[in-house]
């Protein structure tokens, strides 16, 4: 279209500047014959350097060239006028993904997921799909992966997409793998055995093979399955051998020996071992030949020949070394250790103890601050979800209330007072609707509102250790405040949640005020057997703002050692959660904050009292927080007592 104008425009400039006051139909076609070629030749340009760019993209030391193709291609598209291709929209994406800009990254798989269904593109809808599946799996959001990944599934086969379906089975199975789901796990895996067949994809077929096998090579009895694994094990051996696949023939004889040595069955383990050396060996793959020197060791060590196992674990710290290979390193060492207690050498039982905790605590720390990262990442894509979403609605509802006010006006002027008077109760009915999502934004907002207050206050646990010099009670408190940053991160996404994942935070926030405070006060947390905790659900970090306040204004002053119980009980329409403290009681605790901080309020039970106000008003409920103050026979404060009616949600 954009086209056509442009030879309108040129024939009546044409027209306008002839000395003649007219242009033949000869000149009119040349002119209209150049536009279209030209065209043509911009179309074609943008789409090869968009397939460069993707090319570039699969080998990560040419990042910068993918970078040139993108931006000279959205430069043709600028300056010629031209709208970017759906394609070229997912090149920007995946880009934007390997480069580590997230957001960028789901805008622009949006943006051609929509391009590609307007044009009828089924493959770069389908392929925008398995991004927004990989990039949600990436990003944490696992069932929205999922859906993603079967979305793009479907489409593929219903159109006989090929090469799309084996990549979506492979994403899917490592969610289920996170998701500790062996079931599903190994189910995607056979659906990607079987795909890989139907397409004759020996790539997919050899690494579906290997994975499935080593899954049912697992030394847990619960897990196993002798005879699947080697089956499988051998497939993948088979094909990779005449695929030339150097790295699964390894990989897959190593895997066969550690599915033997699970039965005891040290000769046929010793034998795919040695064999497994023969491949990776020469062909420098030092991570295999660690793992098979170290797993020879392990086997002669059992076998009771201490010098041979010693022999192929130095050689298996060579080859580990040679890959950074710490957790090989790590498992090696120990066992190193173990040997030499064994035989009275506490010398080199000491030096080996000392290189494991190095690997050890390496490891650690890098599982840490993979944590870490993971939870900030989840959390700035989580916020960037919530702001699409609530400037979508704003824009929703103003063009609601746009339509609504002129087709009232309209209906006015046309049908008169009877008709206008029915638009009066429609419009009362959105705004009615309007009010109840605004309720649930609010929410959502106080909810986000929680996160920071909680999480400076742990965080002032872990500085308190770091200043204590107390490395390994930091690494502790580190490793459980990360789980409960993820615990925490995973709740709050949700307006509600589960009442076992909700106790689950909670206990290991008491677990953590408990070791911060040296035991100085224990807990329990009773739940009524009537209820049923994966069930029901509560809105999301109700509980935990009473708990923090028992403990800091009601133990801590205290001289005697403190005692929080947490009972929750079932009734007719709500949870009664009733929290219980031996504290010093209200009244002391109001005295002690009116001379620390006059001007100082708790803001997590504020909060929580805003959105039992919401949630009453949600659901029509009339649910409400009751204090007790708890007095001994004299009269004396002897602690604080607590219950929160809290809503069931099913």
């Amino acid at each position: 279209m954009k086209v056509f104008k442009l030879v309108l425009i040129l024939s009546w400039l044409i027209v306008w500047i002839s000395p003649a006051g007219g242009t033949s139909f000869a000149e009119y076609s040349a002119i209209k014959r150049k536009l279209s070629a030209d065209s043509k030749i911009d179309t074609a340009r943008i789409n090869s350097l968009t397939r460069a760019g993707f090319k570039y993209l699969s080998k990560s030391v040419m990042y910068d060239k993918a970078e040139a193709c993108i931006d000279t291609a959205v430069s043709i598209c600028e300056r010629k006028n031209i709208e970017i291709p759906a394609l070229l929209s997912l090149l920007r994406a995946e880009f934007s993904f390997f480069t580590g800009d997230y957001m960028k990254a789901s805008d622009f798989a949006i943006k051609a997921m929509q391009q590609a269904e307007s044009n009828k593109e089924d493959d770069v809808l389908a392929r925008s799909m398995v991004f927004l599946g990989q990039y949600y799996y990436r990003t944490g959001f696992f069932q929205e992966g999922l859906d993603y990944l079967n979305d793009g599934i479907a489409l593929s086969k219903k159109n006989r997409i090929k090469a799309i379906v084996p990549r979506s089975y492979i994403l899917q199975s490592s969610i289920y793998n996170s998701l500790k789901d062996r079931n599903r796990y190994r189910q995607s895996l056979q659906n990607l055995i079987n795909e890989a067949i139907i397409e004759s994809d020996t790539m997919h077929l050899i690494y579906g093979y290997y994975l499935l096998g080593t899954s049912y090579s697992d030394t847990l009895k619960a897990a196993r399955n002798f005879r699947l694994a080697d089956s499988l094990l051998k497939q993948c051996y088979k094909i990779a051998l005449i695929q030339k696949d150097t790295g699964h023939v390894a990989a897959s004889l190593a895997n066969m020996g550690w599915n033997f040595y699970g039965e005891t069955m040290f000769d046929s383990s010793l034998y795919s071992y040695n064999k497994s050396l023969e491949y990776s060996i020469p062909s420098k793959i030092y991570g295999a030949s660690a793992n098979a020197y170290g797993n020879l060791g392990t086997i002669y060590r059992d076998l009771g020949y201490t010098d041979r196992s010693v022999s192929y674990y130095d050689k298996a710290i060579e080859m580990a070394e040679k890959a950074r290979d710490w957790y090989s390193l790590e498992w090696i060492y120990l066992d190193l250790t173990n040997i030499y207690l064994k035989l009275n050498d506490t010398s080199k039982a000491y030096k080996n103890h000392v290189l494991y905790k190095q690997f050890s605590d390496s490891l650690m720390i890098s599982s840490n601050t993979k944590g870490l990262t993971d939870a900030r990442l989840r959390y700035e894509t989580d916020s960037h979800i919530k702001e699409v979403e609530l400037l979508s609605l704003r824009i929703k509802n103003q063009k609601l209330m746009i339509y609504g006010f002129t087709g009232l006006i309209i209906l006015t002027l046309a049908i008169g007072l009877l008709l206008f008077r029915g638009s009066q109760l429609k419009a009362k009915r959105r705004i009615s609707e309007m009010n109840r999502k605004i309720s649930e934004v609010t929410q959502a907002n106080l909810r986000q509102q929680m996160n920071p207050h909680f999480i400076f206050n742990t965080l002032n646990s872990i500085q308190y250790y770091m200043y204590q010099h107390d490395k390994l009670a930091t690494n502790n408190y580190l490793t459980k405040f990360s789980s409960l940053m993820r615990k925490v991160l995973e709740n709050s996404q949700h307006t509600s949640v589960a009442l076992h994942d909700e106790l689950d935070a909670l206990d290991l926030y008491l677990e953590l005020e408990r070791i911060r405070f040296k035991d100085k006060f224990d807990y329990r947390i009773d739940v009524d057997e009537e209820i049923d905790t994966l069930l029901y659900k509560v809105p999301t970090m109700l509980i935990q703002p009473y708990v923090e306040n028992s403990i800091c204004h009601g133990l801590m002053p205290a001289e005697n050692k403190g005692f929080i119980k947490i009972d929750l009980k079932l009734n007719s329409d709500y949870i009664n959660c009733t929290i219980e403290d031996n504290g010093i009681g209200r009244e002391a605790a109001q005295k002690r904050k009116a001379k620390s901080d006059k001007n100082h309020n708790s803001l997590g039970t504020q909060i929580v009292s805003s959105r039992l106000d919401l949630v009453n008003t949600l659901y029509g409920t009339s649910l409400k927080t009751n204090y007790t103050d708890l007095k001994n026979n004299n009269g004396e404060p002897v602690g604080t007592r607590v219950e929160i009616h809290i809503p069931i949600i099913t």
